[in-house]
């Protein structure tokens, strides 16, 4: 998939979590990538975000270190 697509698709998971209660935010978020992304989306997103993960939002830069 395109990088902006990707992109766009972590940070709406992102903006979903956010309005969720509690501090666990980011653990939820790298579950639904776990549960719901197919192995592919999640290197591609982990590869981005080694290459710096510009544009993604801060919750998805953290739940990426935890998939």
């Amino acid at each position: 998939m395109s990088p902006d697509k990707m992109v766009r698709m972590a940070n709406q998971i992102a903006t979903f979590f956010k309005t969720q209660p509690g501090p666990d935010q980011s653990d939820k978020v790298a579950a639904h990538l776990r549960d719901f992304w197919d192995p592919r989306m999640r290197e591609q997103l982990l590869s981005y975000v080694s290459d710096g993960g510009e544009g993604l939002d801060d919750l998805v830069l953290s739940a990426a270190q935890k998939i």
